[in-house]
């Protein structure tokens, strides 16, 4: 085999020379190489997102299957991925500049068939004890982990004019894996699809709950053979843990952490606990509306992307922020007044603010690092200027994983948050004010570190345009 095949040449395995930002290479050869890797990671990432939510449905089903578990001990199974999904994100975003892109999402796609596994046999068994139970919940937070290593690897190979569209595409292809999910497994519970002596149906309702596990089976080794045969590693994207570890010294990867903690944070601890809150909160709806939330909430997301590359991130988040309050507010209200309508309208608007802000708070970090790193060379010519660029592009990978990680932890806070305030009130009420309040914090720390003028002006003239509105 020629060694271009396998390394150096784009195309190959390995590619040594990468420069997205040349409008010439970009034409000619990079832009149709990004979008291959861009389909092939979406379709990873959204299997990560099905199977790291894969509890979501199931918890509901364990019930009228005979498993002795109280509703706070069902939001628990719903939230423990969350929790271990958020932590496995730290070492799957250093993952990509340590293994490279196309490895890792081999490698990440692979994992999948351990929750999936322990799916399939657990539910079968109504004596499973519930900390086995919690066990086997918490190895689904694999798939969470999917998420940040496949944005960090897709922020390498699209230029910085196009970040936010291709990373809202890539983040919307994965998010509405919950949706996949919460709308098909359902439908499959009632199939005899896997002739084995999992098949067995269980329950009164005769439903085939090892089906949520076995279903994935195909389409994950359809991901693993179309990563090893499609996508691609970048040697730019390379870098030690060191090189990496120094983004958890900037001021804005805490502050982006918390915003997207209300974004992204929101959407999938909504995500994880909307189909068991519709059950305890609305238990005469027997329709199956639950996948509802998460497919508008991941198709808005893109859009948010686009809107914040036309009119700048820091402006839509800020007023973002403030729909989600409103939408929150409509929410404890149709809660209390027992309004099932206005409830899931409520609901789906906050799931559409989500998605939203999820585009625009990823849009902000690249263009973030990329003003800062360009002003610390200002003046010192056009290679101190490359050297800067490809910094801030290793640091906003970092940045991408790491804020991703940190927001996840909204998977575990949310369905706790519920199932603490349901046991102790029988409401959702108190969470969702809790919830709320959040967001007049986030609503404050995007206008004062991003939004206002005086947070702005402090840009080189010849990053104004990118300071002001455009962050």
């Amino acid at each position: 085999m020629d060694m271009n095949a396998s390394r150096g040449a784009p195309g190959g395995r390995w590619i040594d020379e990468w420069h997205p930002d040349d409008d010439e290479f970009w034409k000619t050869t990079g832009k149709p190489i990004a979008r291959r890797n861009l389909i092939w990671s979406i379709l990873a990432e959204h299997l990560g997102f099905s199977v790291w939510l894969v509890w979501s449905v199931v918890a509901t089903r364990l019930p009228k299957l005979g498993f002795p578990y109280s509703t706070d001990e069902l939001f628990s199974l719903v939230a423990i991925p969350g929790l271990i999904g958020a932590l496995m994100r730290f070492p799957y975003t250093f993952a990509v500049p340590r293994f490279g892109g196309r490895n890792w999402t081999m490698v990440s796609a692979a994992l999948l068939f351990i929750p999936t596994t322990l799916v399939a046999v657990l539910v079968t068994r109504p004596s499973t004890p519930y900390w086995l139970m919690a066990a086997a919940a918490g190895t689904a937070g694999l798939g969470g982990g999917n998420f940040a290593s496949s944005m960090a690897n897709i922020s390498f190979f699209y230029p910085d004019r196009e970040k936010g569209f291709a990373l809202g595409l890539n983040a919307a292809g994965g998010n509405i894996g919950v949706s996949t999910l919460q709308l098909l497994i359902p439908i499959v519970l009632g199939m005899p699809i896997f002739n084995l002596y999992l098949g067995k149906p269980q329950g009164p309702s005769h439903i085939y709950l090892q089906n949520a596990g076995l279903f994935w089976y195909p389409l994950i080794a359809l991901a693993v053979l179309g990563a090893a045969r499609y996508m691609n590693n970048l040697t730019s994207a390379r870098s030690n843990f060191k090189d990496q570890l120094v983004i958890a010294g900037r001021k804005d990867t805490w502050v982006m952490a918390w915003l997207y903690i209300g974004t992204f944070g929101s959407f999938i601890g909504y995500s994880a606990a909307f189909p068991l809150l519709l059950k305890t909160q609305f238990p005469e709806m027997t329709v199956n509306l639950a996948f509802l939330g998460a497919l508008v909430g991941s198709v808005a997301r893109p859009f948010g992307g686009k809107l914040a590359d036309r009119i700048g991130g820091a402006r839509v988040t800020l007023w973002n922020f403030v729909a989600m309050g409103l939408a929150t507010f409509g929410v404890i209200h149709f809660v209390h007044v027992h309004s099932f309508p206005g409830f899931l309208a409520a609901f789906l608007v906050l799931f559409v603010t989500t998605g939203f802000g999820n585009g625009s708070t990823f849009r902000m970090i690249p263009v973030i690092f990329r003003r800062q790193h360009l002003a610390a060379v200002h003046g010192q010519g056009a290679e101190a200027e490359r050297v800067a660029l490809a910094t801030a592009r290793r640091e906003s990978a970092a940045v991408l994983g790491f804020t991703s990680a940190i927001g996840a932890c909204g998977g575990f806070l949310i369905p706790r948050s519920f199932g603490a305030s349901i046991k102790a009130t029988g409401s959702a009420e108190a969470a969702l004010l809790g919830f709320l309040l959040f967001y007049v914090t986030c609503v404050a720390l995007t206008w004062w570190f991003y939004a206002r003028r005086a947070a702005a002006s402090s840009a080189p003239d010849m990053l104004q345009s990118l300071a002001q509105g455009r962050v």
